[in-house]
């Protein structure tokens, strides 16, 4: 899924699954860096993609909120 489309869909989902989504990722993210250290990973680059995501997540979360206030 491309970025923008990526944006747009967190926009148009509510908080809770927000925060859900939330939590998912950065099990999946604490998971892959003990896959790492185990030497399980094959692609690095995973921890970077997901570590976008989250912050993806938690802008879009602080927007929300902001507007809310």
């Amino acid at each position: 899924m491309k970025r923008k489309e990526k944006i747009q869909e967190l926009l148009q989902t509510e908080e809770k699954e927000l925060l859900h989504r939330l939590s998912e990722l950065k099990e999946k993210l604490i998971q892959l860096k003990i896959d790492l250290k185990l030497g399980k990973v094959k692609n690095v680059r995973e921890i970077s993609i997901l570590k976008e995501d989250i912050a993806r997540v938690k802008t879009i979360l602080k927007q929300k909120f902001n507007k809310k206030v």
